[in-house]
């Protein structure tokens, strides 16, 4: 079926352009190398209306029509094509941006998720924790690739619910299990292929923290106006990601979940030491937020905003301190806090948040560290619909590449529904069932329609034979075209 293409058919003609709605697509595809760049546009767009695994040879199959050039080129565009992922990551990251008012501040959500990867010779693959299968008392894990994602908090037309858009996700590589024998001892040489040396030294192990830091360090200096407000589970609760944030308080606070036994310290004081010696790094000894709470009164309930846009009534004791730790080498770093307890009297379960930004009142650290579960909904809309856990990369290149993508095409998808909705002026599709009634649209209606549009603008006018669709009666090809668009 790949060589029809090169045969001049009736009605037939060459895609040299998308539609007005889909130009995020061709704006991403003028990094690329030109003959790089149509590759990628058939890529996206294959990847958006096929069904099931996500791999390249399944891509070939779905969009077979507007394939051009050797299939071999489209498995090298992964591998082996020179290209970077960080030019994509800016441009999807303004495209989101745009949609929020210059004067508001960025929510962003931190967080990661693993997607299973079985093989002997896989890439940065590792023994990880599933958190969808895990519980309290159970721990699940699984052999996959752990991906750190950050996302950024929008609210879409006809959205009454704000959806997390990855912007930027990078691949967590475990350590070594026995980095004695594969890492080369400081100063030697390692021997490369064609008895060339090496002097390079091992790579810097990043832990997930260490990954948001560096993207969120991106984001600064990508978008220097902007102030932005890190979202982050108790995986990150890293006493470096918060230092990070206090020397940029400026522009950026984190509110996350704290550890029970945090080691708090009152602030030191302002006045100068008499004498010789060094300044006063911390105050007094703090007892621990789990030590306040068990002493304390439990206080009466507060309704605030919680998960799934649901209320939930919440005991909570605040108060601030400064979060400390030594740094060795005469440095150490004390980080103003406020921490939160929170109880749930429904459930019995007890929390514990902060902020680095101490004026926050502990009602609006709670509401706000709940915004960040749009992200676990995205996470699920992408294995369900994109097929995140189907690809079947094993060089560093293709994993690194085709995991960030699948998780940008997200993003993209999801602006260019948002185009259609402006231009369609609330008229847009919600598909149900039944049993299953929707008032809001989701990201499976919201893939419906972008499929809709690359079947009968992109797909169809350059397949022989679809010009017969436009001839078929106005409910016909509405039917036709919906079945085509229905989202797996």
């Amino acid at each position: 079926m790949l060589e029809l293409v090169n045969t001049n058919w009736k009605g037939v003609r060459r895609m040299d352009r998308l539609p007005p709605e889909a130009g995020l697509l061709q704006t991403l595809s003028q990094i690329f190398p030109r003959p790089t760049g149509k590759r990628f546009i058939f890529l996206c767009v294959a990847a958006i209306v096929a069904l099931g695994r996500r791999t390249v040879s399944r891509l070939l199959w779905s969009a077979s029509s507007l394939c051009q050039g050797d299939p071999s080129s489209y498995h090298r565009f992964f591998s082996q094509a020179r290209w970077s992922l960080w030019p994509l990551a800016r441009i999807v990251a303004t495209a989101v941006l745009s949609c929020l008012p210059p004067d508001q501040p960025v929510v962003v959500d931190a967080d990661d998720t693993v997607a299973q990867h079985r093989g002997k010779k896989v890439y940065g693959k590792g023994c990880h924790r599933d958190a969808v299968r895990s519980s309290g008392g159970h721990t699940v894990f699984k052999w996959g690739h752990k991906w750190v994602v950050l996302a950024v908090n929008v609210r879409l037309p006809l959205c009454r619910r704000d959806w997390a858009l990855p912007v930027m996700a990078a691949l967590y590589v475990p350590p070594p299990r026995n980095p004695k024998k594969r890492q080369t001892p400081k100063g030697k040489a390692r021997t490369l292929r064609g008895g060339r040396q090496s002097l390079e030294r091992p790579k810097r192990h990043k832990t997930p923290a260490f990954l948001v830091r560096q993207m969120l360090a991106a984001l600064m200096h990508w978008f220097p106006d902007r102030k932005f407000v890190l979202l982050g589970d108790g995986g990150f609760s890293s006493h470096d990601l918060a230092w990070f944030c206090h020397r940029h308080q400026q522009r950026v606070r984190l509110i996350g979940r704290l550890p029970s036994d945090a080691n708090l310290h009152a602030l030191p004081s302002r006045q100068r030491r008499r004498g010789c010696g060094r300044r006063q790094r911390k105050g007094r000894k703090l007892p621990g937020p789990q030590q306040v709470a068990a002493r304390a009164d439990r206080p009466a309930p507060l309704t605030v905003r919680w998960y799934g846009n649901r209320t939930r009534p919440l005991q909570m004791l605040s108060a601030c301190a400064g979060w400390y730790r030594g740094r060795g080498n005469g440095r150490s770093g004390l980080v103003p806090i406020r921490w939160v307890f929170a109880h749930d009297p429904c459930e019995g379960r007890d929390d514990y948040f902060y902020s680095t930004d101490p004026t926050l009142s502990p009602a609006q650290i709670v509401e706000s560290f709940a915004g960040r579960w749009g992200l676990e909904v995205t996470f699920e809309e992408v294995r369900a619909h994109l097929g995140f856990e189907t690809t079947r990369m094993r060089c560093e290149n293709s994993v690194k590449r085709a995991g960030a993508m699948l998780l940008g095409l997200f993003s993209v998808v999801s602006l260019i529904y948002a185009q259609i909705a402006r231009n369609a002026k609330g008229t847009v599709t919600l598909y149900g069932t039944p049993c299953y009634h929707k008032t809001d649209p989701t990201f499976a209606d919201a893939l419906a329609a972008v499929r809709k549009l690359l079947w009968q603008e992109v797909i169809l006018p350059h397949t022989p034979g679809g010009w017969l669709v436009t001839k078929l009666p106005p409910p016909t090809r509405r039917l036709l075209l919906d079945h085509l668009a229905a989202a797996a």
